[in-house]
């Protein structure tokens, strides 16, 4: 065909030599075809744009081809961690919208079944729990020896799990 682009001929020349091992490489590195794909295509792009400027008869241009491929990838996924993500109306209608009132329900649940519990389970369950002592620091806290300590401990977990079991609490 006479009067084709020479631009056109030398990225087909660089797709025949070298686009399989590109399009496997790139989609190794983002993990998704259809992406790897639109990079590929926009390094081609940029070869062709730079066909006056790479030469290659002298050198491989391999290593260019993949540096600009590894740019790109680089640049979108930067690009798509610093925007929210995008989400169509079905998956809009299907996410559901944390206004908080699951995590108010469960813990007035918690704080209802903890308040079933004997005092020496309460005492144990926020001396460990909730100041976050050492058994040690809670057995010095409580005038009881490490060993009650540990058994309260137990003791008051199964006990608060079985009050939170019969309030129809599932963790």
């Amino acid at each position: 065909m006479t009067g084709a682009d020479p631009g056109e001929a030398f990225v087909g020349a660089l797709w025949d030599e070298h686009g399989d091992a590109l399009l496997g490489y790139v989609t190794r590195l983002v993990g998704d075809p259809g992406r790897a794909e639109d990079i590929v295509q926009e390094v081609m792009l940029r070869a062709w744009r730079n066909a006056d400027r790479l030469d290659a008869a002298s050198r491989s241009l391999r290593p260019w081809l993949f540096t600009v491929a590894a740019h790109l990838a680089t640049d979108q996924h930067r690009a798509r961690r610093s925007r929210p993500e995008v989400l169509g109306s079905a998956e809009l209608e299907s996410r559901a919208v944390g206004d908080g009132i699951d995590r108010a329900v469960d813990a007035w649940e918690v704080s209802a079944a903890f308040g079933a519990l004997s005092p020496e389970h309460r005492g144990v369950l926020v001396e460990t729990y909730y100041r976050g002592h050492t058994v040690a620091e809670a057995s010095v806290t409580l005038g009881v020896p490490e060993g009650t300590v540990k058994s309260r401990t137990y003791y008051a977990l199964r006990a608060l799990r079985l009050a939170l079991e019969e309030r129809g609490w599932t963790p």
